[in-house]
């Protein structure tokens, strides 16, 4: 191989890791605008048939069962009296058709009577991704709470791997 080709498979490689990671950003968040619209099927879209939301309160198992979470109460309560799902910015890892997303997530939710909102969860998130043909989607994501313990704080160390 010469010295050119080399140079533009490098190239290549490096192009594809920004292009893998740009889109991983746009389909975390698009997860906000999409769970506060109530687009149940945009959201299902983002995961994998077989994926699982491991929030610390439950596990949601599977697209079906994420999809249902979205159509259901409490998030259509939320929903209908004003709320804000915020994520990132994110540290995110790429590995061939597998990657790593860390970061913060925020639940804004609107106070009734005075117009103003409160900041109603705050989230460590490890997003465990895979490329399903060609397109990036979300196998598993853990949610853990930032309330001092120890499991939202080890989440958050595995950022760089």
């Amino acid at each position: 191989m010469t010295e050119i080709a080399a140079l533009v498979n490098s190239l290549l490689e490096r192009v594809q890791i920004l292009e893998d990671e740009i889109a991983i950003q746009r389909l975390i968040t698009a997860y906000g605008p999409a769970v506060d619209a109530g687009e149940a099927d945009k959201v299902g879209a983002m995961w994998t048939e077989d994926a699982v939301y491991d929030i610390d309160i439950r596990n949601l198992n599977g697209r079906a069962e994420i999809i249902e979470m979205v159509r259901t109460k409490p998030h259509q309560d939320y929903i209908n009296t004003g709320c804000g799902h915020l994520l990132g910015p994110l540290n995110i890892i790429v590995d061939g058709d597998n990657a790593t997303a860390t970061g913060h997530s925020q639940l804004l939710r609107r106070n009734e009577g005075d117009d103003s909102f409160r900041v109603w969860r705050v989230a460590a998130n490890r997003f465990d991704l895979v490329k399903v043909l060609g397109e990036w989607k979300i196998k598993q994501r853990t949610t853990r709470l930032l309330d001092g313990s120890s499991s939202a704080r080890d989440l958050l160390a595995r950022a760089d791997n």
